[in-house]
């Protein structure tokens, strides 16, 4: 536990951004996996327009890098590409 007073909030101000940090990414990666286990193609190419925008809401508040982002799109685009 640190000691100093700006430890101490620095340390809540990082837990309170871990819980947020881990749902989104939680949120993002439930919506890949609907494009990934989708049974159709339309059902597919339906769950690749929420999980785009998911991955980008995700990119913008930080949680991963906008390479990455435009990496998982890229990477979920072409498997629905190739269901079609």
């Amino acid at each position: 536990m640190p000691n100093l007073k700006a430890s101490k909030k620095s340390l809540i101000q990082n837990q309170k951004a871990q819980v947020r940090n881990r749902a989104t990414r939680t949120a993002m990666r439930s919506a890949i996996k609907a494009v990934r286990t989708a049974a159709d193609p339309a059902a597919a190419k339906a769950a690749l327009v929420k999980a785009a925008s998911r991955i980008d809401k995700t990119a913008k508040k930080g949680v991963i890098h906008k390479k990455t982002a435009d990496r998982y799109k890229s990477r979920l685009t072409r498997l629905v590409q190739k269901l079609a």
